[in-house]
């Protein structure tokens, strides 16, 4: 209760100090400036968020940020020093560059350490779940605070903090009013819903709003440019093959086996890499939740089991402990069975879902080789490994 009432009181004094007549005396002191953008980031692959180039600010929309399909957040990503522009009253602004930043997710350090940039997170929910050697040591030097998770962040640590913007994460059952009391405070809230992105290149473009904030729009052009060559390169080359192996992925876990949808991320790696995945005709993205009754039979004659285990330490033994049905799959038998376990440190962080994401080129030659090893015959397994 005392801590309720300290944060309530720290909050008005923050609401007052950000009382708008306050804040507009403020702006009649500031004077617009002209900045060239010469360098802009153009969206070719996400659907999930927009930005627009005008005199010394940006426009950012993100498009269906929670469950609601007609939701859009929008936000001014406004130069320091400048005037707030007239309209967009709903808009939340954040100061650009942002020197600050608080992050919900591991996938969000990995898009600010593509950038460089990785000294700019001042906290972190579940740091636990970091796998960057870069971010453990920062977080180590107690340069990063542990701010909670995010269905439950420190909000009181995080006012005390002031970052220029926390990064929150717009999945589904996620709510917009959860994080009120930091956006009461003036704390700018970006909410990153890569997850409904249908493609790995359209997750990873995601990088490109990080940018955004940073004023690092020809950096991320440069390096994402290279990695979206060589992702449309890998899946060209794996159109030439004449065979498809048929692939199963995930295992069965509490009465469920939950399989990649066909509009999904996942599925599209498995589609590119030449692989036959059965559901691909399932238009919706996330988990497909099917009963093992309905997987077996595809499961017995599958080439490849992919995404196999959670654990680091899985070998095949452990798995068929699980379930000794797993003993008649063709790809248990042969002992095609891979983990996207190959990078995962003492504490249990998996790279898949952090560095992963923004090298999408890679995940795509690991999938290559695992299926067509012919075809990337000097490549090795970075993110998946083979079960023993």
């Amino acid at each position: 209760m005392i801590k309720n009432l300290c944060l309530s009181f720290f909050l008005c004094l923050t609401i007052l100090s950000c009382n708008p007549e306050n804040s507009s005396k403020r702006e009649e002191n500031i004077t617009s400036k002209s900045v060239n953008y010469k360098d802009q980031a153009k969206i070719n692959h996400a659907q999930g968020f927009t930005i627009t180039y005008y005199n010394h600010y940006k426009i950012v929309n993100i498009l269906s940020p929670f469950e609601t399909a007609t939701d859009t957040s929008k936000y001014i990503l406004l130069e320091k020093g400048t005037s707030r522009p007239k309209g967009f009253e709903d808009a939340q602004v954040i100061y650009i560059p942002v020197a600050s930043i608080v992050a919900t997710s591991s996938m969000h350090a990995a898009l600010l350490e593509f950038l460089d940039s990785e000294t700019i997170i001042t906290g972190i929910s579940n740091p636990q779940y970091i796998f960057s050697p870069k971010i453990n040591a920062l977080i180590e030097a107690g340069k990063v605070a542990n701010i909670g998770r995010d269905q439950g962040l420190n909000e009181e640590k995080i006012i005390e903090m002031r970052p220029d913007v926390l990064m929150a994460m717009g999945g589904p059952g996620a709510k917009v009013d959860q994080y009120s009391i930091l956006t009461q405070a003036g704390i700018p809230v970006l909410i990153n819903s890569e997850w409904i992105e249908k493609t790995p290149l359209a997750r990873a473009e995601w990088v490109k709003l990080v940018a955004a904030l940073l004023n690092k729009e020809k950096l991320v052009n440069e390096r994402f440019g290279k990695i979206e060559s060589e992702y449309l390169r890998l899946a060209e080359l794996a159109k030439e093959v004449k065979t498809n192996p048929t692939i199963i992925s995930g295992l069965n876990t509490k009465d469920a086996w939950f399989l990649p949808n066909g509009d999904s991320y996942m599925a599209q790696f498995f589609r590119d890499a030449g692989g036959n995945y059965p559901w691909s005709d399932k238009k919706a993205t996330g988990s497909l939740p099917l009963n093992f009754e309905s997987v077996y039979p595809i499961a017995l004659k599958a080439d490849v089991w992919l995404n196999v285990g959670f654990d680091k330490s899985d070998t095949k033994a452990n798995i068929l402990a699980q379930d000794s049905r797993y003993n008649d799959f063709k790809a248990y038998k042969s002992g095609q069975m891979y983990s996207y376990n190959g990078r995962v440190n003492d504490q249990g962080a998996n790279d898949f879902f952090e560095s992963g994401t923004v090298n999408p080129h890679i995940v795509l030659s690991d999938l290559i080789k695992i299926l067509h090893p012919e075809l990337l015959p000097n490549h090795k397994l970075v993110y998946y490994k083979q079960l023993k």
